[in-house]
């Protein structure tokens, strides 16, 4: 989709910033915990404090973690790299300074390929850096006051920020929507958006079709969801293209997203933004990584998306919309490979079941795989009694159903509840033979060429034996009998 198209005379440049908060035990420069939802300030220690005496020491599994995703995007790795002091005050910020890297990032240029509508597109990375997060400010419940909250205060993050490369709310999507597949594939962020463990702030600007020189940006921060970011940003285009045209000017300024008025509004300006005097920390040296540290990283890379998508088509002969679906998550992906491994269905098969009946009732019930109440092995065996002709597809939709309210194993419901399918042809012969007999209009309107009222017949089989006989049998019978 081409910014062109929605916003005629005029081009949307976008680029993001994103917060990754890595999945580290402890957190980026002390050993306290980083486990979300503790009771707060539980897990800020003398060093998340900022108490006088108390030296940081670098997390070298954050490290670890950057250079995995540097390796995953073909990015440049710096091996030497330095943490410096961004200084700034905030209520949330307890040293009166956040410790992130400037000139010397851990992971330089990369890249990022997303599928558009106009086909594939390349993004630029332009650095990911380290810095600790800092506390956070909560403002209900205090009756004009701001409470404090320290715990998520020296939280490791992997700022991942991008080329302006993109052109429309609908390219920023995608990009958010592959980083974030990546680095849950990486397993070095768990990607809960509403617990701000990945979080965006966009960068927009506009202007007139051939103009070469950029326009002037605002950045709205901060953003938890995608839908949220697509509204945004397409909010901030209109805003702005409405303020040119009106004959005013874009102000360069922070500004933030109200999701329940659906705009942004404005934070601050650049005139009012802080000096942020980076200096390198002096606290902490600078992080050199040793060769045989990165190649010890790059070993250790699971099966990224592209690989596992192109795998998905190849091996299991999935077409492009079911391989999309399958890689999106990397839980998503281990489901159906463990499903395929333990069942003798076909292996479209599995797919068609898993994006069909799973995804439905996952969604229906705002859950991820990861909670499933029915197992890969249940799955596996709702699949191979289908196979196997025990059940047929409508049958196996109730033993599904009974699957996920927990009523029991595959074969325990299927003996309950009397689901077992009819095979013996002698006994679904009968019953299209009834079937013939009672309905003898529409025998001859097939008979007369209406081929259509074959369907109806199959039905009404299939009701008089409560959908157990075998729908292929029964098929095979009726036109057998119809066409003698």
């Amino acid at each position: 989709m081409s910014s062109t198209s929605n916003y005629p005379g005029w081009e949307v440049v976008i680029g993001l910033e994103v917060h990754t908060q890595l999945k580290t035990n402890s957190k980026i420069f002390s050993g306290a915990s980083t486990e979300f939802g503790s009771e707060p300030n539980t897990q800020a220690c003398s060093v998340d404090l900022g108490l006088p005496g108390v030296l940081p020491v670098a997390n070298l599994e954050a490290a670890r973690m950057a250079v995995k995703f540097g390796l995953a995007i073909d990015a440049h790795i710096n091996k030497t790299n330095v943490f410096a002091r961004k200084n700034y005050f905030y209520p949330d910020l307890p040293k009166g300074y956040q410790i992130s890297q400037m000139d010397l990032p851990i992971v330089g240029k990369g890249q990022l390929t997303i599928n558009t509508d106009d086909g594939e597109k390349v993004i630029g990375v332009t650095r990911a850096h380290l810095e600790e997060d800092a506390g956070k400010s909560l403002h209900e419940d205090f009756q004009g006051m701001t409470g404090i909250d320290l715990n998520r205060a020296g939280t490791p993050l992997l700022e991942i920020v991008s080329e302006p490369d993109m052109r429309s709310a609908a390219e920023a999507v995608a990009y958010l929507r592959k980083l974030h597949s990546l680095v849950t594939y990486l397993e070095i962020c768990d990607g809960n958006m509403q617990e701000g463990s990945f979080r965006c702030d966009a960068n927009v600007s506009v202007r007139p079709v051939g103009q070469k020189e950029l326009g002037t940006r605002t950045e709205s921060k901060n953003i938890n969801s995608f839908r949220f970011v697509e509204r945004a940003i397409e909010y901030e285009i209109e805003r702005q293209i409405d303020l040119i045209e009106d004959g005013g000017t874009v102000v360069q300024e922070t500004r933030l997203y109200d999701p329940d008025k659906h705009e942004t509004r404005s934070m601050r300006s650049k005139e009012e933004a802080h000096d942020y005097r980076y200096f390198p920390d002096p606290d902490l040296p600078p992080m050199i990584l040793e060769q045989s540290f990165i190649d010890d990283v790059q070993q250790s890379l699971p099966e990224l998306p592209e690989a596992k998508f192109s795998r998905f088509v190849t091996d299991y002969k999935l077409n492009e919309e079911d391989a999309v679906q399958l890689t999106s998550t990397r839980p998503i992906a281990d489901y159906y490979e463990q499903v395929v491994d333990l069942t003798e269905a076909d292996a479209k098969v599995s797919a068609n079941w898993i994006t069909g009946e799973l995804f439905a009732a996952l969604n229906n019930n705002d859950l991820e795989i990861q909670q499933s109440p029915v197992s890969t092995e249940q799955f596996a065996t709702l699949l191979n009694r289908i196979a196997d002709n025990t059940l047929s597809g409508k049958t196996a939709k109730q033993v599904f159903t009974a699957l996920w309210n927990q009523e029991g194993q595959v074969d325990d419901i299927i003996d309950k509840k009397g689901l077992k399918q009819i095979t013996d042809s002698g006994a679904i012969e009968s019953i299209v033979d009834e079937v013939l007999t009672r309905c003898t209009e529409q025998v001859q309107q097939y008979k007369d060429g209406n081929e259509k009222v074959f369907g109806f017949l199959v039905g009404q089989v299939m009701q008089a034996s409560k959908g157990k006989a075998n729908p292929g049998q029964v098929n095979q019978l009726l036109k057998a009998k119809l066409n003698p």
